[in-house]
């Protein structure tokens, strides 16, 4: 299987391509929950869920007071749109 284009919008991947591509990036299934994905980083981590219309990244712990930042990422942006938005971090 092919990585994902670069340019090209999530939406014209099929799932197993968008889900190797999360694995490469370091993210870890959820097995409770099999839409999310946990990654880690030294200064941030999240849990990033593929609902219907979009990608829902939650920073944990990211904000003042422990509290959680969470952003939505639309299919129609690019694999490196998407990388670059949410692998900066919060």
């Amino acid at each position: 299987m092919s990585t994902l284009s670069a340019d090209t919008p999530l939406y014209n991947h099929p799932l197993p391509q968008i889900e190797t591509w999360l694995t490469q990036l370091g993210c870890q299934q959820k097995e409770d929950n099999l839409h999310c994905w946990y990654v880690e980083r030294p200064a941030w981590k999240a849990e990033l869920c593929l609902d219907v219309e979009e990608i829902n990244v939650r920073y944990i712990n990211a904000a003042a007071g422990n509290k959680d930042i969470t952003r939505s990422f639309k299919y129609s942006l690019s694999r490196q749109d998407v990388e670059a938005a949410v692998f900066s971090g919060p």
